[in-house]
């Protein structure tokens, strides 16, 4: 497999590969026993065409039958059980659900009895939280203090809104989360350089950000569209709810760089499948 990595130099995501899978894998939010992370390539599924091959979404219009095998080859390489994974109903929301051992399966082996939900929180081992991607940015959030984690969903929309400060708010509600304790993560997703926006997403962003800010999340260019920084928004947003910059490890890895490994919407004019990040607490351990 080969990737393109922003910073070669930098800190970057580690790279894992079993009977055939391959994902990855943030080691800074595994310091503590039974905190794990992964997330999706491309590599080692069964699905074929646009969808090739570990496409693990059922809603892009690939055979059920190939995602349901691509969830059991993953599951089986990570480290967990399909029938333990609570999925997210991504609709570019900042709305937070405490899942429970109760909703184990949602969206994978029973019908999801909840919507419009893009972020996920529990302290409950053995719970395997999923949201997608394929360009949108995930966030991996780790309390190890209290065993609790979070994972959410942020594009563009979800980032001008601050899904970042929505799950820690919701962390903190449910099980006292001190953001100062927080070791968090910016998932695989689009660079700045890929992600040219246009003036109304801008505008946003200019409103909901104080103006210091304001050249290193985004620049104009001759054509009057802007390149949008999600990275920094999101960094921006974690540091102000309270994480220190220590605890903000950044993706080093754009998926519309590296669309022949990582699911692009953009790279592919959405002709795509879906990568999925998790992240969950061991039972064993």
């Amino acid at each position: 497999m080969e990737l393109y990595w922003k910073k070669p130099n930098e800190p970057k995501p580690q790279v894992h590969q079993n009977n055939g899978v391959t994902w990855l894998s943030y080691p800074e939010l595994e310091q503590w026993p039974g905190i794990k992370n992964a997330f999706s390539t491309r590599e080692g599924g069964v699905s074929e065409g646009i969808w090739s091959t570990m496409n693990l979404s059922y809603t892009r219009g690939d055979d059920p039958a190939h995602v349901t095998e691509n969830y059991r080859r993953f599951a089986a390489a990570a480290g967990f059980q399909t029938e333990h994974i609570v999925t997210s109903d991504q609709t570019h929301t900042t709305n937070v659900r405490h899942v429970t051992e109760a909703d184990r399966g949602s969206g994978i082996t029973r019908p999801r009895t909840f919507h419009d939900i893009d972020g996920l929180i529990t302290d409950t081992p053995g719970v395997v939280l999923a949201t997608y991607y394929a360009d949108c940015v995930p966030l991996y959030f780790v309390d190890p203090v209290h065993r609790a984690i979070g994972l959410s969903h942020s594009g563009w929309r979800g980032t001008v809104n601050n899904m970042a400060a929505a799950t820690i708010e919701a962390m903190k509600k449910t099980f006292h989360t001190d953001p100062a304790d927080l070791q968090t993560a910016i998932g695989p997703s689009i660079c700045q350089d890929c992600y040219e926006v246009s003036e109304d997403v801008v505008r946003q962003f200019a409103a909901s950000f104080p103006p210091e800010t304001h050249k290193t999340i985004y620049y104009k260019k001759p054509n009057n569209k802007y390149q949008l920084n999600l990275w920094e928004a999101n960094r921006l947003h974690l540091l102000h709810a309270g994480v220190p910059a220590s605890h903000i490890h950044l993706p080093n890895l754009c998926t519309c760089c590296n669309p022949k490994t990582l699911f692009s919407h953009r790279a592919t004019s959405g002709k795509r499948g879906n990568l999925a990040a998790f992240l969950w607490i061991d039972p064993q351990i």
